[in-house]
């Protein structure tokens, strides 16, 4: 029998490249899981940082709908809220002379000053009246300590003063965190990546968040999310 060399090679060719391209046709089809290890962490959806409220994102009232449908699959949903006293040491009017989004030095670093939001008991400080997750079973404050600010739901903006959810989540089992919310590039950011320092598989579903995007802190914040190996996610790429 006659061997051809050259239909050898190829068809080794052949087969290495399928051999190659299934897992990666088979990774693209897969979708992350979502069961009992897994949360959604819904950040800030408060009436504050949506259209009308003292500190608006833009288009914020838009990832309602979606994190609604979003929660219908999900056993474990933790809300966090902005719960700021009056006269916080963020706020633009507790420095004289100074105006919002003017960047300061607080004792444990540098600090933007916002506009007064989500006050204790007021109406900003709400959760959108639409928001609809009869499943969530806790609620994280944060910002309720008049000289620090924060952005995590996880640590405080001293990044030593922990809010409590850590422990809530390593106790119920989680392993994997999905997070959306307001804003993208501040809350959600800084969210997700103390999700993924504490060990957790972190997934950002995109159009369940909107952006502030002051002097291109949006882009920062999704490169400092991929630098830890956060997965920005399209809410089609979780199963439903």
């Amino acid at each position: 029998m006659v061997v051809d060399r050259r239909s050898l090679i190829a068809g080794a060719t052949v087969l290495s490249i399928a051999a190659a391209v299934r897992p990666l046709c088979a990774q693209a089809q897969e979708k992350p899981m979502i069961d009992a290890r897994t949360a959604l962490i819904v950040v800030d959806v408060q009436n504050d940082f949506c259209p009308g409220g003292n500190l608006a994102v833009t288009r914020g009232d838009e990832v309602v709908a979606v994190i609604n449908a979003l929660g219908k699959h999900f056993e474990t949903i933790v809300l966090t809220q902005d719960w700021h006293p009056a006269g916080h040491s963020s706020f633009a009017t507790s420095h004289p002379g100074k105006k919002p989004f003017e960047l300061i030095q607080m004792p444990y670093g540098p600090q933007v000053l916002w506009p007064d939001h989500c006050i204790q008991g007021s109406k900003g400080a709400e959760f959108r009246a639409d928001l609809d997750l009869p499943r969530a079973q806790t609620i994280v404050r944060k910002g309720y300590r008049p000289e620090i600010d924060s952005y995590s739901g996880f640590v405080e903006a001293d990044r030593k003063t922990p809010t409590g959810l850590g422990g809530y989540l390593k106790e119920r089992g989680v392993t994997r965190a999905v997070v959306v919310g307001l804003a993208t590039d501040f809350c959600v950011s800084w969210t997700a990546q103390d999700a993924a320092k504490a060990g957790l598989e972190t997934l950002v579903v995109e159009e369940a968040c909107r952006a502030i995007d002051l002097n291109g802190s949006l882009a920062k914040a999704w490169a400092d999310m991929a630098a830890l190996g956060i997965k920005r996610i399209k809410a089609a790429d979780l199963p439903g």
